[in-house]
């Protein structure tokens, strides 16, 4: 079942054109990375789909509902974050909270209960009393996150949420997200740490100074971008080892352009997981070549996202 259905989104800003004709849906329960570079229209396609901009043209369903001319149905069980939320600086984190609870209808026995829940869920519940301007910007983050998740949201659109956060935070937010997708919330969530995003989103959408450039399941992406596997291995003396490694990679059939180099790290991308790699690898060993690094990984959405060379808008 498809939540959410856009069709040909335009967003122009005077006489610059933000977002193109872009069309994609997203299923229920289901999470999507939103990726591409500054300038390629993320941000402005979320506002659209959240009802903060009005697009020049294009229709947008949520739950069925035309966000155009049954805005309220539509905009009625949807979750919006923007990378910078605005929050009232004076009151308590507690009710920060009972403020908006109070406004999506909640009574006052089940909006305590919500508070607490919600406070515990984004490891807030030690500041509950603490003034919102005393707050750092990572836990600003958290505590926008817990108002939205506390009106239960069917679908959540999310513009960098991770902003500002440490890995043991983002890791927090990334469980708390998948948990709340088990339960049938459809996430669209825009990030810059697109490494991150490979284990933890179902598809992904590739934005270009405002056109689809490609979208779908990971797996199925990487079978469109002809990459599925990479091997990486770094040598402990490069001069005996490089050698070897190129006779090995020619025998089996590896062209150059399928190797790349970070620094001292060569890279070789693979065009399937029949088990290349690990063949390669073998052979690198028994041939002797010593090696300070070695490993096998499937092609990241990071990895996707250079290979279709997408560029930030100057």
């Amino acid at each position: 079942m498809n939540v959410v259905e856009v069709t040909q989104l335009r967003v122009d800003y005077d006489d610059v054109t933000a977002v193109n004709d872009v069309s994609f849906h997203l299923e229920k329960g289901k999470i999507y990375g939103f990726v591409g570079p500054n300038g390629a229209g993320k941000t402005s396609t979320i506002k659209a789909l959240a009802g903060i901009l009005e697009p020049k043209r294009g229709t947008i369903l949520l739950n069925g509902f035309n966000l155009e001319t049954q805005r309220e149905k539509a905009l009625a069980h949807i979750g919006y974050m923007p990378d910078f939320s605005p929050v009232y600086e004076n009151l308590k984190v507690w009710e920060y909270l009972d403020v908006f609870a109070a406004a999506y209808g909640l009574k006052a026995g089940d909006r305590s209960v919500s508070i607490e829940k919600w406070l515990q869920k984004v490891d807030l519940t030690i500041k509950r009393d603490t003034l919102i301007k005393g707050l750092s910007r990572g836990m600003r983050q958290r505590l926008v996150l817990a108002k939205i998740l506390e009106t239960d949201p069917k679908i959540l659109f999310l513009d960098e949420p991770a902003s500002g956060l440490d890995p043991i935070a983002r890791k927090q937010i990334r469980d708390l997200l998948k948990e709340v997708s088990t339960n049938g919330v459809t996430i669209l969530i825009s990030s810059h740490i697109l490494s991150e995003l490979s284990d933890f989103v179902d598809s992904v959408i590739i934005l270009e100074k405002g056109n689809l450039i490609m979208a779908g399941g990971i797996e199925d992406i990487r079978k469109q971008t002809g990459g599925a596997q990479k091997l990486m291995v770094r040598f402990t003396k490069e001069e005996e080892g490089l050698p070897v490694f190129e006779k090995i990679l020619s025998s089996e059939g590896v062209s150059q352009e399928q190797i790349s180099q970070d620094k001292s790290k060569y890279i070789v991308h693979l065009q399937s997981d029949d088990g290349t790699a690990f063949r390669l690898l073998n052979k690198l060993i028994t041939s002797n070549v010593l090696l300070e690094e070695c490993s096998v990984k499937k092609e990241d959405i990071e990895d996707i996202f250079l290979k279709v060379g997408a560029k930030e808008v100057s």
